[in-house]
């Protein structure tokens, strides 16, 4: 057993985690190297991004929504091969948090579903792996997302923030945490409100894909063109997924008809629309939180769109603003979240509770598995 192993099993002193996320956004793996106790943040270290060819993506996509078959085990190979290949690129890592990829989220019916091989990954590596994150909280009544809450919590702490604050997540789907650092714990009452508002950058994509071949509408520029449809947007908000009370998820596809309910809109106002009901879902979200935040800042993709935040900075009573504005790194929060969240399980400690997902009680969910597996028994 080696000194970093034994450190982890006593669960003292710091950790070099890698963690690797693969988003609903389907563009690719972001990995990132966090230094933590799998309390504090001690420090951040390298990172980098590897995006997935056209061809690797179109093979994830056929998959979406799917639970099982050819299709399936295509992504997961897909998933596996690109993640060992960037684990390759971080020799120095101690242990490593491995989300996968999710292709199914159904958490009140047929449960949650991330394509990934911990195990072959941690062979592969020679170093534990960290994965299936998710399926313990759903097994013990929880929605298994959004699990960087957390590592939220954990950053406000080391920004030094001492007044409730927003971490808004824009990714394939959006999702939001309230966080009060003055609380002694992430699992303490009252600490952590987290949530999904709605769709983000999915619908979006697609839109974009369809119509004009493009992955993404680069810097809101299609949508900055646009007008947006109010009926469309005044139906979507009707829907009841906003009336719901948090904790609360979403699967990348449940807003699927939103692209129908703008196919008779030009293009730009399609993407105007789509990018109003993103914005729409989160200021209708942060009604649900316990105390106005103090700010909200912002992470993932779509923070990289001007019309998206203009429209949040519209709706919201707060100051908005890029994760970047206190230090931080927006392209790999969630990356660097599943490395914080691999150091806690490794140590016992709980990754989710009733405030961010509803599960009944803290759990650490994870499996870890060692590239021997004698390690494990030492």
């Amino acid at each position: 057993m080696n000194r970093a192993a034994g450190r982890m099993r006593r669960g003292q002193g710091p950790v070099t985690a890698l963690g690797m996320m693969s988003g609903t956004s389907l563009d690719g793996v972001d990995a990132a190297i966090v230094k933590t106790d799998g309390h504090a943040i001690l420090g951040f270290g390298r990172c980098t991004y590897r995006g997935y060819s056209e061809a690797e993506r179109a093979v994830l996509r056929t998959a979406l929504g799917q639970w099982h078959g050819p299709a399936v085990e295509a992504a997961g190979t897909v998933v596996d091969r690109v993640h060992a290949e960037v684990l390759a690129g971080f020799p120095g890592a101690d242990l490593v948090g491995f989300h996968g990829q999710t292709l199914a989220h159904e958490p009140r019916h047929r449960g949650t579903l991330q394509v990934g091989n911990g195990a072959a990954l941690a062979a592969a590596g020679g170093v534990p792996v960290v994965w299936d994150f998710r399926s313990d909280d759903v097994a013990l009544g929880g929605e298994g997302a959004p699990l960087a809450p957390f590592f939220h919590f954990a950053c406000a702490r080391h920004i030094g923030a001492a007044q409730p604050l927003c971490f808004l997540n824009l990714g394939g789907v959006g999702n939001l945490t309230w966080v009060d650092p003055s609380r002694p714990a992430p699992e303490a009452p009252g600490a952590l409100l987290a949530f999904d508002t709605g769709p983000a950058n999915a619908p979006l994509n697609d839109l974009m894909l369809a119509r004009c071949g493009q992955a993404m509408d680069r810097d809101g520029a299609l949508a900055a063109r646009g007008r947006v449809e109010d009926g469309a947007l005044e139906l979507f908000l009707a829907e009841a997924y906003f009336a719901r009370i948090p904790p609360k998820s979403l699967d990348r596809n449940d807003f699927a008809e939103m692209v129908r309910l703008v196919g008779e809109l030009s293009d730009a106002d399609a993407a105007a629309t789509l990018t109003a009901m993103c914005a729409a879902g989160v200021v209708q979200g942060i009604e649900h939180c316990p105390s106005p935040p103090a700010r909200m800042l912002v992470t993932g993709g779509g923070r990289h769109n001007p019309v998206l935040m203009q429209m949040l900075r519209a709706g919201l009573d707060c100051p908005v603003a890029p994760v970047e504005a206190v230090g931080l790194d927006g392209d790999m929060l969630e990356a660097q979240a599943f490395a914080y969240l691999a150091v806690r399980v490794q140590r016992g400690l709980p990754t989710s509770c009733p405030g961010t997902t509803g599960v009944r009680a803290a759990v650490g969910g994870g499996v870890v598995s060692h590239p021997d597996p004698q390690e494990a028994a030492v």
